[in-house]
């Protein structure tokens, strides 16, 4: 995988800014310091007095002269004072002769005993210091030299980070896109499973790209656009990759975002360097990821002046300007086809729409089998089974699930993947984990028991309900206890009678409770029942039209797309009153059904209880034979 790398240490993020303020702040410190030491040298040197030697030989060789000692090292002298510990004066001889023929006289040379020390006390000791201080000259040196070399390396920083700040203002406009070549790995349609119709869609444009000619002997134009269109996560990143693959042509990744920029007209230039990029690499593919977010829908409150619109202006005179013979195709990836602009839509830009579904219970299978492929799997694993409850999950879900059963055989020490792992895989991304921690007490079991109950018994007894497959009083994510109703087989469409069954049995819960413990006694544990009855209610008067005043009717809210009955709904309030008593009751109905429901079958609901108690996990086989006795009042019927 390529992979766009900047401003990256160690996998950490660098703060430039902080960077800078601290390379400049050395800088100055260096220069500080090294001022600072040449001064003090200069200074310690300045306290020497340099004399002429005639003076120092005149008042060396006078018995009542100040002069204490002379050290002699190599032509130079350094005196000191008769009272002094350090050498104040220096002075320097003459290359041509030793201190003796310039006229100092070393009158203790002789002498011995008292009268040495009695002629040292008069005359200056002469010390003779043949080695060179080689450390202090380096030093010396180096204490001159430093600060020069700190500021010269100070101002080519300076200039650099001159250079640097100049080369990214003009790599503004150059396009951030990710280039997968043929020295990338692979991906084909055999590492896609599932989404054969949209892989059969894509196929034809994979031959354009392999044998364009033959297309073109017939007058037929190659595609300058593919829009993929689809639910997040149902692998239309993957499939626009398997298309470079397959034609094995280079292949240019961007997220529509990367174009944005706060200076004007910088998103139009990196559109046009993407572009001149894949002309060069021509054939090749160009990728937009979530296009959305540049090519939305223009309106009157825009202008031309805007980012966004000249973004999308760039991108719409690329893809159908007056080069037609670009040899680059233009994929684009969106899960908000209802966002975008029509003039990307018309034929001549994308002409492909391509509809990435969410996987059907064989695709889901074949796509568990390339997510445990590699895995180490037991034998009782059963994938068909896992495929057949994941209805409605894209393969980023499935992808997830097969990855939490690992993490969940790791945890647990297994040598493989059990099928338990699975199944408490599949519950953990479905619901959230089990809170081992929640400790409830008997009257909170109770009370989750029954209402579990309830899901159950009106889910079963209702003809158009899916049937029940797991009941549990385990506190689970946001919930306090789960009852699963499983699909027997995937459907594309639900009738009326099908989602007045579902609000029926979301309403068991509430009505067990208070069948159980009286009106007064119901709880929060309905909450979320409630809110979940109320959406569906709402979805199916204003969206699907199936009230009864207004069957047959459905209010878009025509500024975002979206159906609504919020502020600036375009429709009347005489509409919205009737839309809301419409849904209260199909609440009120779907209440009414599963108080039915339970009161005909108040043993069963004692019984089933009883069991959560018991074993607090009840599984299909084991609800079998506790549901067989329940049955169906006919004021719970609808046909």
């Amino acid at each position: 995988m390529a992979e766009n790398i900047t401003n990256k240490t160690k996998g950490k993020p660098v703060n430039n800014k902080s960077n800078t303020i601290r390379s400049v702040m050395f800088a100055v410190v260096l220069i500080f310091f090294g001022a600072f030491l040449i001064s003090s040298m200069n200074y310690g040197k300045a306290q020497k007095t340099e004399v002429p030697i005639s003076e120092v030989i005149k008042r060396a060789n006078d018995p009542d002269g100040d002069i204490a000692r002379i050290t002699v090292t190599g032509n130079t002298l350094d005196i000191t004072l008769k009272g002094k510990d350090q050498p104040t004066e220096t002075s320097r001889k003459d290359n041509s002769g030793t201190l003796y023929d310039q006229g100092l006289v070393n009158h203790c040379e002789d002498l011995e005993g008292e009268e040495l020390t009695k002629c040292q006390e008069q005359y200056p000791i002469i010390e003779y210091k043949e080695d060179v201080d080689a450390w202090g000259i380096v030093l010396d040196v180096a204490l001159t030299v430093l600060p020069i070399v700190a500021i010269v390396v100070f101002f080519s920083w300076m200039m650099k980070q001159a250079n640097m700040a100049n080369n990214q203002s003009l790599g503004f406009g150059k396009a951030r896109a990710k280039l997968y070549g043929p020295d990338k790995k692979k991906v084909t349609f055999k590492d896609v499973a599932g989404n054969e119709s949209a892989k059969q869609d894509l196929t034809e444009i994979v031959d354009f790209l392999k044998s364009p000619k033959k297309y073109e002997k017939l007058g037929a134009k190659i595609p300058r656009g593919v829009l993929l269109a689809g639910e997040p996560g149902t692998g239309k990143t993957l499939m626009a990759r398997a298309v470079a693959g397959e034609a094995n042509v280079p292949f240019f990744s961007i997220s529509g975002s990367e174009f944005a920029e706060m200076f004007v007209g910088v998103g139009a230039s990196r559109v046009r360097d993407l572009f001149s990029k894949a002309k060069k690499n021509a054939p090749s593919i160009i990728f937009i990821d979530e296009i959305d977010a540049v090519a939305h829908k223009r309106d009157a409150r825009g202008g031309a002046g805007r980012e966004d619109e000249q973004t999308l202006n760039q991108i719409l005179v690329e893809m159908d300007g007056f080069d037609n013979d670009s040899g680059v195709i233009v994929m684009a990836a969106t899960n908000r086809v209802d966002m975008l602009d029509k003039a990307l839509l018309r034929p001549g830009r994308f002409d492909r729409h391509v509809n990435v579904t969410l996987p059907e219970r064989k695709d889901r299978l074949e796509i568990l089998k390339v997510h445990f492929k590699g895995k180490p799997v037991s034998e009782d694993v059963d994938l068909e089974s896992l495929a057949k409850k994941t209805a409605g999950s894209s393969g980023a879900d499935l992808a997830n699930i097969a990855n939490e059963a690992a993490i969940t055989a790791a945890r647990e020490g297994h040598r493989a993947i059990s099928n338990k792992d699975v199944v408490e895989a599949f519950e953990r991304v479905a619901i959230g984990p089990e809170r081992k921690s929640k400790v409830m007490n008997e009257k909170e079991r109770k009370i989750t028991a029954y209402h579990e109950a309830g899901h159950a018994i009106v889910g079963h007894v209702l003809p158009d309900s899916d049937p029940v497959h797991k009941i549990t009083i385990i506190p689970r994510g946001s919930t306090g206890g789960v009852t699963w109703f499983l699909p027997p087989e995937d459907r594309s469409y639900k009738s009326v009678f099908e989602l007045k069954d579902i609000l029926a049995r979301g309403m068991g819960g509430r009505v067990a409770e208070k069948l159980i413990f009286g009106t007064d006694a119901i709880t929060t544990g309905a909450s979320s029942d409630l809110k979940n009855v109320a959406e569906l209610a709402k979805s199916m008067v204003v969206e699907e039209g199936m009230g009864g005043e207004t069957r047959n009717l459905v209010f878009p809210d025509e500024s975002t797309g979206y159906y609504t009955i919020t502020a600036g709904k375009p429709y009347s309030e005489k509409t919205a009153e009737i839309i809301d008593a419409e849904i209260k009751k199909l609440s009120d109905e779907a209440a009414r059904r599963a108080e039915e429901v339970l009161k005909a079958n108040k043993k069963t609901l004692d019984k089933l209880a009883e069991e959560l108690l018991t074993h607090e996990t009840l599984e299909e086989a084991d609800l079998a034979p506790l549901l067989k006795d329940s049955k169906l009042p006919t004021a719970a019927k609808l046909h």
